[in-house]
């Protein structure tokens, strides 16, 4: 800087060397200031644009006119089903799919911090001791007459460096991993539900094998009496002998759809109990008849969907990551720029290796302007580039697909109830049939066929009917899903203390 111009070429009065001091200390600070701000705007690692769906989002969902949604924390619990809401709870925390999900979270977030610390200066402390012998044949002889020199060295010393981001390539990856952290923590939210989904479905999957081996039981039953009075009247003389036999025949056929039905309710039971992470005995007590199916709940708006999904905002997270990441690569091609400094003391005695005669200290500077890699630089953004694009698509695949899964769940809702109440009907006129067609047997006016022909029926409709309602129930589970609402706000066992990584990430996450 030049002096201010004076009006005389001498001065009038000398500056003291304080007033030197004071001088130059200013102009110092004034100099730090401008050269951290510097550094700090190189620094700032512009957050990527939001992304955009490449459709039109509607007003609200096609099959449901509500537009109001109230997120409910413990949906299944409006089933009325306390044993039910026991069993999610315990797999809420025992689940050994969300255990692991929690560990690569916890994963996740000790990389962000890892990230972050790339961008600190590195401090390390050392101190070593060696002794050496080195030999001076061929040299004049010393002063004993000896040509073999012993030494020895002790040193304690501070060793610092830091790679100064000057372009802010350091500040983007560690962004993109702060990214990656919160993406898994959605992940997990995400899982969070599904397992309970999958709780809540394989519990009344459960409840509907039971009815039905309840119906087969009745069916088996009511065709032992049948073939028992069949077998009577073939005694007697009063009816043929086939009608006997395919009396039994009808029988033992409803006893292996019997075993059957029991096979499938093992394995549901089984399928419960590694939800739950118990052991899987089957065991396991639930209710006997299927609920009846609650209102539909209020679905909101498609936009507020795709901000509520955690799947939906996992890979929102994913492209914003690829998007640091390619800020990262594309500032490679920049000058870094790396300082570093050592401070101890060295010596050959350690009583006195701390005297002001033994104090050493370097520093140093170095800035590497990449010139020829091979192409290597080139084909980091490539890649980085490419993945930006895969999350990009990943993220308009995933907010269709949750998109869809609501719609889809709200358009069947009423078919789905239609469709239970025409089988109910028919179930109904079909038990009464079998009634009618064995007295008509009796009386001489059917053939056995018939009464055959209308018990399977009356078997196969009430089966139906019962799986329509677990159909509906099915369909209403999925629905709750596919709302993405719940699991967010509480603390669960095993959950990193995400508190630094969400601070840090706010001034670059959206």
């Amino acid at each position: 800087m030049q002096p201010p111009p004076s009006s005389s070429p001498i001065p009038r009065s000398l500056p003291t060397l304080t007033g030197l001091r004071r001088v130059g200390r200013a102009r110092l600070r004034a100099a730090g200031a401008a050269l951290a701000a510097a550094v700090l705007a190189a620094c700032a690692v512009p957050t990527p644009a939001p992304p955009e769906v490449p459709f039109d989002l509607p007003s609200r969902f096609g099959a449901e006119g509500s537009t109001a949604y109230a997120s409910d924390e413990r949906w299944w619990r409006e089933f009325g089903d306390t044993q039910l809401d026991g069993f999610v709870e315990d797999a809420l925390v025992g689940n050994p799919g969300l255990a692991q999900a929690v560990a690569r979270s916890r994963m996740a977030e000790a990389r962000a911090r890892l990230a972050r610390a790339d961008q600190l200066p590195q401090l390390g402390l050392g101190a070593g001791s060696a002794r050496q012998r080195q030999n001076l044949s061929g040299l004049p002889a010393l002063a004993d007459g000896s040509s073999t020199v012993y030494s020895t060295a002790h040193d304690v010393s501070l060793d610092v460096s830091w790679e100064l981001d000057l372009w802010g390539r350091l500040a983007a990856q560690s962004a993109a991993a702060r990214a990656e952290f919160l993406a898994s923590g959605e992940q997990l939210r995400a899982l969070r539900q599904s397992v309970a989904a999958q709780v809540v479905a394989a519990y009344y999957e459960i409840v509907h094998a039971r009815a039905q081996v309840g119906l087969s039981e009745r069916t088996v039953d009511s065709l032992a009496e049948m073939a028992r009075q069949i077998g009577n009247r073939v005694s007697v003389g009063i009816a043929s002998p086939s009608d006997g036999m395919l009396a039994e025949a009808n029988l033992e056929s409803a006893r292996a759809g019997l075993e059957q039905r029991q096979e499938a309710l093992a394995r549901s039971l089984r399928e419960l109990d590694k939800l739950l992470g118990v052991y899987p005995d089957g065991q396991l007590q639930t209710a006997r008849a299927l609920p009846a199916v609650p209102p539909v709940p209020p679905a909101g708006v498609p936009a507020d969907l795709l901000a509520r999904r955690p799947d939906v905002r996992a890979a929102e997270l994913a492209l914003l990551g690829a998007g640091y990441s390619l800020g990262a690569a594309q500032r490679s091609f920049l000058p870094s720029l790396s300082l570093s400094g050592s401070g101890g003391f060295g010596g050959s005695e350690l009583g006195g290796l701390f005297s002001s005669g033994n104090l050493v200290w370097s520093i140093a500077g170095r800035i590497l302007q990449p010139v020829f890699q091979g192409g290597r630089l080139v084909a980091q953004v490539d890649i980085a580039e490419g993945q930006r694009d895969e999350a990009l698509h990943a993220y308009a695949e995933t907010a269709l697909s949750a998109l869809g899964e609501v719609e889809t769940a709200l358009a069947v809702d009423a078919m789905l109830a239609r469709r239970e109440t025409a089988l109910g009907l028919s179930a109904g006129a079909a038990e009464e049939a079998v009634h009618v067609s064995f007295n008509r047997y009796r009386q001489g006016i059917d053939p056995f066929l018939t009464v055959l022909e209308s018990q399977q029926r009356a078997l196969d409709g009430r089966s139906a009917h019962i799986s329509a309602r677990w159909a509906r129930l099915q369909n209403r589970i999925a629905l709750h899903l596919a709302l993405g609402g719940g699991m967010a706000g509480e603390a669960w066992p095993g959950d990193p203390a995400p508190h630094a990584a969400h601070e840090s990430a706010a001034s670059n996450a959206p």
